[in-house]
Order: structure tokens, then sequence, then C-alpha cells
């Protein structure tokens, strides 16, 4: 069991690494989208909170492939179709938890480290979503752009 858990919080270890490289690579458009708001006021928010979205989906899927590849690499399940060491993943890393694939006894507390790590790094990633969403919309209503832009502070 604590093979298990520690073999867990590595790959966990390094997914956090993966997401606060993310979040690195994040600042570039949101430094772009609070300069750029007097070429294109509001609609500045929209390309914006794209690249946000688009930079943390990639760095999740890159997560799920981390995990996919410690499946494979320890032979966590049995593979019966290209990809199965994805798909378990990802239903793992999602919470969905189908179920129609299995790890290895010896493995099965990797699939709720899977989950563990999957909710962290999510509820991470909807932090910065909403942060992104209200700095640019503060940013614009300090300058007079988009009163209705995000949520209000008060």
């Amino acid at each position: 069991m604590l093979g298990q858990l520690l073999v867990g919080l590595a790959v966990s270890l390094v997914n956090i690494a993966v997401h606060a490289a993310a979040m690195q690579a994040m600042q570039a458009p949101r430094r772009w989208a609070l300069t750029a708001h007097r070429r294109a006021p509001a609609w500045i928010l929209v390309p914006a909170m794209i690249a946000t979205v688009a930079v943390l989906m990639l760095a999740h899927l890159a997560e799920i492939g981390i995990w996919a590849l410690v499946y494979d690499v320890l032979g966590v399940i049995e593979w019966r179709a290209p990809g199965d060491g994805f798909y378990f993943a990802f239903v793992n890393y999602t919470t969905l938890g189908y179920g129609d694939v299995v790890p290895a006894p010896r493995w099965r507390l990797l699939g709720p480290m899977t989950t563990l790590n999957g909710i962290l790094l999510a509820g991470w990633s909807t932090a910065v979503i909403f942060d992104t969403l209200i700095a640019i919309g503060r940013h614009l209503r300090e300058h007079g752009e988009g009163r209705d832009v995000g949520p209000h502070q008060h």
C-alpha cells in the first residue's frame, strides 16, 4: 500500500509542476490582454479567456498522459485496446469512473490517487479562470471599458 501511495504522490507532484508551468505560460496572454485593451476594448476578454482555457486544457491532457504513461510502465491495467491506459487515466482524473477498465489489485490505489490529483488541479484551473476573468474585467472597468464584463468586486 505504501508503494502505491508513494507512486501516486510522485506522479501528482510531477503533474503539479506541469500545472505550475501552465500557469507561467498563461501570463503572456494575460499581460497581452491587459495592455491591448485600447485597440479592441471589451472584446479583448474573448481571446484572453480562450487562450487561458486552451492552455489549461492542454495542461490537463498532458497530466492525464503522464498518468497513462505511469500505468503503462507499471502494468497497472490489462490492455485490451490501444489507448486503454489514457482512457483509464482520463476516466479517473475527471472523476467519471465508468469502471469498465480496472487496475490490477496491487495497483488499485492509483485510480483514487489519479482522481484526487485531477480534482485538485481542476479546482486550481477553475480558480485561475475566475481570477483571469476578474483581472481583465477590473482592468477594463478601470479604463472606462467593459462595465458589464466579469464579476464585480464590491
